[in-house]
């Protein structure tokens, strides 16, 4: 299975794959500060790769203070965002345990 068909169709997909192109853009964007929060989940599971910029040191508190700047009830934007991050990083780890299994119980040729 591709990267992409591995990402395909998981909650919050369309925020995580703003937030992948912005974070090698080196783009200092919500999406990206919210990938950045689960930087090394993503990588270790091939959605971003080990070479990608670091945007932030913080990624929690920037992504609180960029909300906070863009008014409105920073604290539930932030909220849902991590949800959905989290819904979705646990989404991939497990579409990608299943493939992998599927891949071990297929015959090699």
């Amino acid at each position: 299975m591709t990267a992409d068909a591995l990402l395909r169709g998981l909650p919050g997909e369309a925020l995580i794959r703003d937030g992948v192109r912005d974070v090698l853009e080196a783009r200092h964007t919500i999406p990206a500060l919210v990938v950045s929060v689960a930087r090394e989940r993503l990588i270790g599971a091939d959605v971003l790769p080990r070479s990608a910029p670091q945007i932030s040191t913080d990624p929690e508190r920037e992504l609180y203070r960029m909300l906070l700047a863009g008014g409105g009830d920073a604290y539930s934007r932030y909220n849902a965002l991590i949800r959905e991050l989290t819904s979705f990083v646990s989404s991939l780890e497990a579409r990608a345990s299943r493939n992998a299994a599927t891949q071990k119980k297929r015959p090699r040729n």
